[in-house]
């Protein structure tokens, strides 16, 4: 027992003697996927109104774990899991409806020049 430095000798930097580092846990569960990343894409590129809740969601994961609420980071989870995959895949569905529309729209404009 010599041999340990006393607290206020620790090295800068350096959890006292006996913790864990900092920002590590000691316990169980890790921490679920929290779907900001691809909150924020689907925000950007997709449908805001779902990405918003997605990102909301999403920010609620990680401070729901630390706290040690695992059921609710877990729902949080889902939840953001859900309103981002809705947000894709309505923005997926928007633009292949706008798409399909300039098309049907073009190609009536063309066959309608034959007609003058």
């Amino acid at each position: 027992m010599e041999d340990q430095k006393p607290q206020e000798q620790a090295p800068f930097g350096q959890p006292p003697f006996g913790q864990q580092p900092f920002g590590q846990q000691s316990f169980g569960n890790p921490a679920p996927k929290n779907w900001l990343v691809e909150s924020i894409l689907v925000t950007l590129f997709c449908c805001l109104p779902f990405g918003i809740a997605g990102i909301v969601n999403a920010a609620n994961v990680n401070s729901k774990h630390a706290a040690g609420d695992y059921a609710g980071a877990q729902a949080a989870s889902a939840a953001a899991g859900k309103w981002t995959k809705i947000g894709f895949f309505v923005g997926i569905g928007v633009g292949v409806l706008y798409i399909l529309f300039f098309v049907v729209l073009g190609l009536g404009g063309a066959m309608m020049g034959n007609y003058r």
